[in-house]
């Protein structure tokens, strides 16, 4: 174990979308920076934890990153391969090359130097030690799954999954599998579940208009900004829906007792094989950041409403925060770099 500390003038925690956006802003002005990351790739919600179907759900010029546009033959809808290739080619074409499995577990502001000091846990047990001037919380919406708590689920004799773990429906060809959430990753797993011969069942709090889902009265930037989703963007689910081939069933409410059999919010039971939860993500940066008070929430996310969100006190920033997705994420990581380019 070292106690050398490595000193730099930006840190940025987390390597997915925000942070590279971020780090290329910072390139691009000369800025010094290290970009640390739990994880062992860039990008790892989509590199580790997405399943193979996956489109972009918002049209492609919102969700490419600074300084580097889509190339024009990608789709509408970026596909999981494209995607991830931009990505890629993103972090060579601005020397992105984040400190991989550092877990940080504590950022704190040091009043005596002002500068922020960061550890990090890394492979066999050992700890480093980082200090900027600035610091960077790109570790997203996303940081970690959300599962709710659910009566009985621990007796559940079934497979119990998170979106994160589902890859394709090929494993579940013949099999009952309930999908827990309505959203767009809920719709397009129960798509593609379907389409591979499960025995396919959404549980959803809404009432999906009656199967047609009604057109959002607002765009899809206000739209995640008060409900914390964006509008669904339907791929063929409700045609399966109308047809019978996708079941809609009311909220999860419990397990029955022995395990065997599901029960719902009006108050039927169903067996299943498999419960799969599209129930989205929570965020931890609380359990390692301190006095970021002034910046994020209980629930880390950022106090101030856009667009002065990404700004917080002694040069602490956090980027792809705003319920925006990667058009937020761009507009933070470019702002980010400029506010701190007015202050070296």
């Amino acid at each position: 174990m070292t106690t050398d500390v490595e000193h730099t003038t930006v840190i940025i925690v987390g390597a997915g979308p925000s942070g590279l956006a971020t780090a290329g802003c910072l390139h691009q002005l000369s800025i010094p920076y290290i970009i640390l990351e739990r994880e062992d790739c860039i990008a790892s919600l989509f590199n580790k934890k997405s399943y193979d179907r996956l489109h972009l759900h918002l049209f492609k010029q919102y969700c490419q990153l600074p300084h580097l546009p889509f190339p024009a033959s990608f789709p509408t809808y970026v596909p999981l391969t494209e995607f991830l290739n931009y990505l890629n080619e993103y972090a060579r074409r601005f020397n992105v090359n984040p400190r991989f499995c550092n877990v940080v577990t504590a950022a704190k502001y040091d009043d005596g130097v002002e500068k922020w000091r960061v550890v990090a846990e890394v492979d066999g047990g050992g700890r480093r030690w980082y200090e900027g001037r600035f610091l960077v919380v790109a570790t997203g919406e996303t940081s970690d799954v959300f599962v709710p708590e659910v009566d009985g689920l621990s007796e559940f004799k079934g497979e119990v999954i998170h979106s994160t773990e589902y890859k394709t429906g090929k494993d579940y060809e013949g099999k009952k599998v309930l999908v827990v959430g309505a959203g767009n990753s809920g719709m397009e797993i129960a798509l593609d579940l379907s389409n591979y011969g499960a025995k396919t069942s959404i549980a959803t709090h809404g009432d999906l208009t009656r199967y047609g889902i009604q057109r959002p009265k607002e765009g899809p930037f206000l739209g995640k900004v008060k409900n914390g989703k964006y509008p669904i963007v339907d791929i063929g689910t409700l045609k399966k829906i109308k047809h019978g081939e996708i079941q809609v069933l009311p909220a999860l409410k419990s397990i029955k007792s022995g395990g065997d059999e599901v029960v719902f919010e009006n108050g039927r039971c169903y067996q299943f094989d498999v419960i799969l939860f599209a129930t989205g993500f929570k965020r931890s940066t609380h359990l390692w950041l301190q006095g970021g008070d002034c910046l994020l929430n209980e629930d880390g996310l950022p106090k101030q409403m856009y667009p002065n969100h990404w700004k917080g006190e002694n040069g602490l920033y956090c980027v792809g925060l705003s319920r925006r997705g990667l058009y937020g994420a761009a507009m933070d990581a470019e702002n980010i770099a400029q506010h701190i380019s007015k202050l070296i």
